[in-house]
């Protein structure tokens, strides 16, 4: 007996599992990325620290490379996220190490204090935290290295996944890296009547009103509202306004783009598509003038047909 779809929807609800897809190539473009990010750490970590110490190290670096290559315009994998948060909680780390002689509590103070500076210091990177565990737990060798530890290897391989990133990345213009290096001439959807305009100013207003952490940027989150509303726009149909003399007629436009017009005269024409209309600005800009377009003009611009009390 197949289950209900409203208990598998509630199901994928809970669990998480996004409705979205990615493509397949960029599925692959993410893979190829990682493989060469793992190299890259694997190696610089053998330089600095030796084939012994080395798996301890390369984990939370290689996390970092998975996300700079799967999720490169995420807020938690830009340049200052991946050093700053990597340097920050080794620096943590070390000190945990250095001042807790209980290595249960020293690790869970380091993950702890990681997670809070980075925090404030607006520099969340999860791979930070298994950053500042490994300066308890990683042993002698990275013991003996002290502090040094968030310069070698830690900043030395988080400096190289930023500089991979950035080269690897900017050959694919959808997924430039850092988010600063995606092209500005991206257009941005336009609203559309009945459709207000969202800036990334109420974006960022709303998330901090919520509260959330969002791994997104309001600027992507911008293209997608702004986006969605172009889609429903285009796929709302369109009312056809009866048009007659003496009618008034809105464009539904908010703020100052609103307008109001009365019909008062019809041209017609031999050829249909040239019919004139002759209409008065009730509202809006251009308020008391007289103009004139073609029929299909104004009724593409009418959005509804207003009763003469409601704009007395």
């Amino acid at each position: 007996m197949p289950l209900p779809a409203t208990f598998i929807g509630r199901l994928r609800h809970w669990l998480g599992w996004p409705n979205s897809h990615y493509r397949t190539h960029e599925k692959l473009v993410a893979a190829v990325g990682g493989l060469l990010g793992i190299v890259i750490v694997w190696n610089a970590s053998l330089a600095l620290l030796g084939p012994e110490f080395t798996p301890l190290v390369v984990p939370s670096l290689g996390a970092t490379a998975v996300l700079v290559f799967a999720v490169p315009h995420s807020p938690l994998t830009q340049p200052w996220a991946v050093v700053g948060g990597h340097v920050i909680s080794a620096v943590i780390g070390v000190a945990c190490q250095l001042a807790i002689p209980n290595t249960v509590l020293a690790g869970g103070a380091a993950v702890g204090l990681a997670l809070f500076a980075m925090h404030a210091l607006r520099c969340i990177h999860p791979p930070g935290g298994a950053t500042a565990l490994t300066a308890v737990i990683g042993g002698s060798a990275v013991h003996a290295l002290g502090f040094r530890y968030a310069l070698t290897p830690v900043a030395v391989n988080g400096l190289l996944i930023v500089a991979l990133g950035v080269l690897y990345n900017y050959a694919f213009p959808w997924r430039r890296y850092p988010l600063a290096l995606m092209p500005s001439t991206m257009p941005l959807a336009r609203p559309t009547p009945g459709f207000p305009r969202i800036t990334q100013a109420q974006i960022e207003a709303a998330i901090e009103e919520q509260q959330v952490v969002l791994d997104v940027s309001p600027e992507e989150l911008m293209r997608v509202f702004e986006a969605t509303l172009a889609r429903a726009a285009a796929e709302t149909p369109t009312p056809i306004i009866a048009l007659h003399l003496g009618g008034i007629y809105g464009n539904n436009q908010p703020g100052p783009a609103w307008s109001v017009r009365r019909l008062v005269d019809e041209r017609s024409s031999p050829t249909p598509e040239f019919d004139l209309v002759v209409y008065e600005i009730l509202e809006g800009p251009g308020r008391g003038r007289t103009d004139s377009c073609r029929r299909d003009e104004f009724m593409a611009w009418a959005a509804s047909e207003i009763r003469p009390s409601s704009i007395a």
